[in-house]
């Protein structure tokens, strides 16, 4: 004990100890007996409290610049190849329509980066990363009617886009609310009010002993001569927005104000097969793709098809995998702070 306090050589007086250097130095000694000494002992002799030697060692300053804080101390911080991959993802224009909290979802699905979608906000924030994108996110509408299983419930929804010289288009779509899979779609450069009842026809071509029941707005495209002919036919239910059900349309309604804001306007619109070609993109991220966090970050297809159970398992399996690997590359890291007395 006599020869620890001698190797020291440092007042034992917590308050001569507030510049760094006597910090710095009484901590190395610490670490010094701890071959021979428990930790509880190395502190009673020099009078020092766990919780200031917890303090004291976590205002170290790493030796890597690159690190935060010390790998060693914080094994569990996402390594600097981790960082740069989710600065990569972030500004990428690759992946510049996809909401944050869904490409951290989709990091993970394609296993290059496994962290939560609060980090990724955290490190946006930190380090003034700037999304691609030309136009702010809309707000996320509130929750309305939903169905428990697929085809119980659809959207139909007919929206007008501008192009560049100011012609008009014409986005046509059906989502079933269920698994928010686009069921059926369509990109026209005139108005046809028939096209909803092409689409509908198209959406239940597959569907055996399933009756749908359609939420629609008011307007000539759902309600006009084939639309009615399909409703009669005992085909589907048709239901009017907040005039027969207290619930709006906001669920088609929200996914076409994302592919205009995070896809579509990010683009040049100059011609309606551009249009077209746009939307298909779009499209098909969307149903097989892109995550959705309402269904544990499966995709809507999965969802449909009932084909993503064994997702959320080998998400959460995948994700203990990349946490012992970071531990085990964090620790592995040494510096001149952190690295053992030889």
């Amino acid at each position: 004990m006599v020869v620890l306090l001698k190797v020291t050589g440092i007042s034992l007086n917590h308050t001569r100890l507030s510049d760094g250097s006597p910090k710095v130095l009484l901590l190395r000694t610490i670490e010094r007996p701890r071959s021979v000494l428990p930790l509880r002992i190395v502190l009673r002799v020099l009078r020092l409290s766990r919780s200031r030697h917890h303090s004291w060692k976590r205002e170290e300053e790493c030796g890597l610049d690159d690190m935060p804080s010390c790998p060693r101390t914080s094994p569990q911080q996402l390594t600097y190849d981790e960082v740069e991959t989710i600065k990569e993802m972030v500004t990428s224009d690759e992946y510049r329509h996809v909401p944050t909290a869904t490409l951290a979802i989709l990091a993970q699905r394609i296993g290059t980066v496994f962290a939560s979608p609060t980090t990724w906000f955290r490190l946006v924030r930190l380090y003034k990363w700037r999304r691609p994108r030309l136009r702010v996110h809309p707000t996320k509408p509130k929750d309305g009617i939903r169905s428990s299983v697929p085809n119980e419930i659809w959207h139909v929804d007919t929206t007008l886009t501008r192009l560049l010289d100011g012609a008009r288009a014409y986005i046509h779509a059906v989502i079933d609310n269920f698994s928010r899979r686009i069921l059926a779609w369509k990109v026209s450069a005139t108005f046809n009010p028939d096209i909803t009842a092409e689409l509908l026809l198209d959406a239940a071509s597959g569907l055996i002993d399933v009756k749908p029941t359609l939420l629609v707005d008011g307007g000539v495209e759902n309600f006009n001569s084939a639309v009615d002919e399909l409703v009669d036919s005992g085909l589907l239910k048709r239901l009017l927005a907040q005039i027969d059900i207290s619930f709006s349309n906001s669920l088609i309604e929200s996914w076409r104000r994302a592919l205009k804001h995070q896809w579509l306007f990010l683009n040049t619109l100059d011609t309606v097969s551009r249009l077209e070609k746009l939307v298909a993109f779009y499209v098909d991220g969307h149903n097989k793709r892109l995550p959705h966090s309402a269904f544990r970050d499966q995709t809507p297809d999965e969802m449909y098809f009932g084909s993503g159970d064994r997702v959320p398992d080998e998400l959460n399996a995948a994700k203990k995998v990349a946490r012992q690997s970071r531990m085990e590359v964090n620790r592995a890291l040494t510096c001149q702070t952190c690295m053992p007395f030889t």
